[in-house]
């Protein structure tokens, strides 16, 4: 054959080859082989291997989508207690709570006796706008019945929330109608704040609670201030317990707000993430308000970021308990199948240098979520004494203050939780959800009278002549929780402060509510006192001041420009009430 008629044919002759040489070395694998693979040339192509072998060779069909997605939360929880996995389905409501707003109907519910109960209408929202109306239950959803014992808060939320323009029918039982209303609303816009209460305390001094660090928190923090600054607002109270985090970016904005040009607020740093310093720039707009944040055990992520900057740079005082301890920094990953993971990559550490990352062991995080039980077991809760500090991570503050790592933030003021009137009945019919239920049922049935009542103290006296502890006695003992004469005795003022504030929060909202209850709130009547005190601002320990002939610790608080002021039973949540 000649040269020309043998280049002619190559390409055939190598295809032929390369065919060949695929199907023997199949062959022989699949044969011979054995369960060792050739390809496995490393711990993640292993991964990819087995759910191969799996797919192409178990003894019944898989489903190797669900195999991955009930894998994927099991390796992340094999790296520590933060690193997780979100499925599609629940990534829109994971950001949603975060993002500002999200897409629903507009309305406030809680599932009684297996019905969605409308407990407030959203001003201004899509409900509202057709004529629905707080004490509505809905029965239908889109022509299809929407009641019984399947009926969850996440099933419902998942139904009503949509994309922005879409329509869903609501058929609603209303108690003055005799027939179902039917309702079809175009789904808008919701918006979520994380600003729960903004109000003055007293002549002098404000009150602000955050409920998360979300995307809007910056700036609805600034309007809140705005407002009380319009009502001489001369020192402030922050309140952050049981907020459990959000975007970093948040805390660390809302701290710029209070801290002097060049100070550090935070520092971040990984095995492959470079350390990352955030500074403030000097253009917050309060940075001589005198400041007293608030935290407990339930105060985590974003909240200690914010706190430990505050305390660190010896900026205001904390008071509460211990916080939770959460010390590592998650990015998130998205995914092109719309779920997504959020991965720990760096450690975050306060200006002094600490870490507050409580310990945890790879792979058990049910034990590290029960920590709280062991501190309340320890009577960490309870007294400041139970407190476990690791002594070999002691920093300073920048008055010298001793400050620990390794387990939260220790507050300068311990406030312990207040256990005066518990008693075992009250702790059962809380734990039962019984005031809840009361709170709503009692509202519902009476919701025509209670309107007529426009303030918290209109309202509040009209509950006080009603004998409303009677009538919920009776309630419990109906769900099966018997009259115990002496300790509904012990624990009364608490059942009625608990069923006054649950109605309270029926009809006026979040922040009348918050209200209420802060007028008993020991930890808020500390920092009130502190404030009022002139002594928001903390002193270098006595031996800094004796080395500096600074007795008062004033001089080294006059050189960074904070001034002075002359004359100066935490809330329990709604639980079931969720927003659609």
């Amino acid at each position: 054959m000649s040269n020309r008629n043998t280049s002619r044919f190559m390409p055939l002759i190598i295809a032929i080859s390369v065919v060949i040489g695929i199907s023997i070395g199949t062959f022989y694998a699949k044969h011979y082989g054995g369960n060792r693979l050739g390809i496995v040339n490393g711990s993640s192509n292993k991964l990819n291997a087995l759910l191969h072998v799996i797919d192409e060779q178990y003894v019944d069909t898989v489903n190797m989508g669900e195999l991955v997605e009930k894998a994927m939360p099991q390796i992340l929880a094999e790296l520590d207690p933060h690193s997780v996995y979100i499925p599609a389905q629940n990534l829109e409501e994971v950001n949603s709570e975060l993002e500002g707003s999200f897409s629903g109907v507009g309305i406030q519910f809680t599932i009684q006796q297996d019905t969605i109960h409308v407990n407030q209408i959203v001003p201004g929202g899509p409900a509202e706008k057709v004529g629905m109306l707080a004490g509505d239950r809905i029965v239908r959803v889109d022509d299809s019945l929407f009641v019984g014992k399947g009926l969850t808060n996440e099933k419902a939320m998942r139904t009503l929330k949509g994309p922005k323009g879409s329509e869903v029918k609501l058929s609603v039982k209303r108690a003055t109608e005799k027939e179902l209303l039917d309702f079809t609303i175009v789904r808008g816009d919701i918006p979520q704040t994380s600003i729960d209460a903004a109000y003055m305390l007293d002549n002098d001094y404000g009150y602000i609670q955050v409920s998360k660090f979300g995307r809007t928190t910056h700036v609805e923090m600034l309007n809140a201030i705005a407002q009380l600054n319009h009502q001489n607002c001369k020192g402030l109270i922050i309140d952050l317990r049981d907020n459990t985090g959000g975007y970093m970016e948040a805390a660390t904005r809302m701290a710029n707000e209070f801290l002097l040009k060049d100070r550090l607020i935070v520092y971040m740093e990984g095995r492959q993430y470079p350390r990352y310093e955030e500074y403030a720039d000097g253009t917050g707009s309060f940075q001589q308000m005198p400041l007293v944040v608030l935290v407990n055990e339930n105060s985590a992520s974003a909240s200690e970021i914010f706190a430990g900057a505050i305390q660190d740079n010896d900026r205001g005082t904390i008071i509460g308990r211990r916080s939770f301890g959460k010390g590592l920094v998650q990015q998130p990953i998205d995914f092109s199948d719309g779920s997504a993971i959020r991965l720990t990559i760096a450690r975050y550490y306060t200006p002094s240098g600490r870490c507050i990352q409580k310990p945890y062991e790879s792979g058990k995080n049910s034990q590290y979520d029960m920590d709280w039980l062991e501190r309340y077991e320890h009577g960490e809760f309870f007294s400041k004494d139970s407190i476990k500090l690791n002594k070999e991570q002691r920093y300073s503050t920048r008055l010298g203050r001793p400050v620990y790592g390794g387990g939260g933030i220790m507050p300068d003021i311990f406030v312990p939780q207040d256990t005066t009137g518990v008693s075992s009945y009250l702790i059962e019919v809380s734990n039962k959800g019984l005031i809840l239920q009361f709170c709503f049922q009692y509202t519902d049935h009476n919701r025509p009278k209670l309107k007529q009542y426009a303030s918290s103290e209109e309202l509040l006296k009209y509950l006080q002549q009603q004998n409303l502890l009677q009538q919920f006695i009776r309630f419990a003992d109906s769900k099966g929780i018997k009259r115990r004469n002496l300790l509904i005795q012990k624990s009364r003022k608490l059942l009625e402060h608990n069923l006054y504030g649950g109605i309270l929060y029926n009809m006026l909202g979040m922040e009348e509510y918050i209200r209420y209850i802060n007028q008993s709130d020991n930890t808020v009547q500390t920092a009130l006192k502190l404030l009022q005190d002139g002594k928001a601002f903390p002193e270098a320990p006595q031996e800094t001041q004796a080395s500096t002939g600074d007795k008062d610790g004033q001089k080294d608080r006059i050189a960074k420009g904070y001034g002075f002021v002359e004359n100066p039973a935490e809330a329990f949540r709604l639980a079931a009430a969720s927003l659609g």
